[in-house]
């Protein structure tokens, strides 16, 4: 295993250790650095951040953080949760033509919840595309670890029946990830392609950094040259480079794909993207339960791990 998928594999394993999520949450210096990738806890301090966002050129999907709900009382509460803030991007004239989005994990709305978790899931799905239809937006479906990957596209299946502009997520890591592309890269089919985030066995997924790369590339061409709509979320400048040349490729016009990339998570390259004419979104979370998405983003992006490291360490 190469050095890249050993940090990776680390971080992972630590954002499911609660004594070291403990110890990171209490530490004073920690909500601080935070604010560089989760820009708050409220309704509001999302709307305000992608206000922001919005006016500098970029588009943005939000999620309300947390997952593995197991109760339906939270899952229920993580949908009021969207749906007032649907209501709050609407009345901020941000949600129009899509500008602002949501993304929803559907663990966090009761997939695994004991007892009809994915009918209650879906009916939950259901009223947040409702309220997105309503104001203007649309709604992207994020996918967690490979045991819910079939459970999330009969999801998406379910939903794209009344609301066919419903998104997908798929991650390259998988050895799957390819042929789920080429049945999904269909007319008006919204996509996004990301390299993934949990710790997966081999059986199921690439470990080493080069073969999650290679397959990131092959999805990409296989999303760019089908008829539907990628959404390529990745931070890696040499990824960016040689899958510009398959959209130039590929003929794509500047309306019919778009860049995807983290807040907080090299906003000039953002900005250049966008400054260059070509759509650049922006993942926005926002909630209380920030610790694991972190870790996760850590381990997508190993930089990331000695600015968080080094903060906690120096700052008083």
């Amino acid at each position: 295993m190469d050095a890249g998928a050993l940090l990776r594999n680390s971080l992972l394993a630590l954002s499911r250790n609660t004594t070291v999520r403990d110890v990171i949450e209490r530490a004073p210096v920690s909500r601080d650095v935070v604010r560089r990738f989760v820009p708050g806890e409220s309704p509001r301090d999302a709307v305000t951040a992608s206000a922001e966002l919005v006016g500098s050129g970029r588009l943005v999907t939000i999620d309300f953080l947390g997952e593995d709900t197991l109760e339906q009382s939270q899952a229920d509460a993580t949908r009021e949760a969207y749906l007032v803030l649907l209501r709050e991007l609407g009345a901020a004239g941000l949600s129009d033509g899509g500008r602002v989005e949501v993304s929803l994990k559907l663990s966090a709305l009761g997939q695994a919840l004991p007892r009809d978790g994915e009918r209650i899931c879906l009916d939950n799905a259901r009223r947040i595309c409702a309220a997105a239809q309503e104001a203007g937006t649309t709604v992207t479906l994020d996918m967690e670890d490979h045991t819910t990957t079939d459970a999330t596209l009969a999801t998406l299946g379910e939903l794209r029946q009344d609301f066919p502009w419903v998104g997908a997520v798929l991650q390259a890591y998988l050895r799957r990830t390819e042929a789920d592309c080429r049945d999904l890269a269909t007319s008006g089919s919204r996509v996004r392609l990301c390299k993934g985030a949990y710790r997966e066995p081999e059986s199921v997924a690439f470990q080493e950094t080069v073969e999650v790369d290679t397959s990131y590339v092959r999805c990409a061409r296989i999303l760019l040259e089908g008829q539907g709509y990628p959404m390529l979320a990745t931070h890696d400048p040499q990824i960016i480079e040689v899958v510009q040349s398959v959209v130039e490729g590929a003929g794509r016009a500047p309306d019919s794909y778009e860049w995807q990339m983290l807040y907080g998570i090299r906003p000039l390259e953002q900005q250049r993207i966008a400054d260059a004419g070509q759509q650049l979104r922006v993942y926005l979370p926002y909630g209380q339960e920030w610790y694991g998405y972190l870790m996760r983003r850590m381990a997508e992006r190993p930089a990331n791990t000695m600015f968080f490291l080094r903060a906690l360490a120096t700052k008083k």
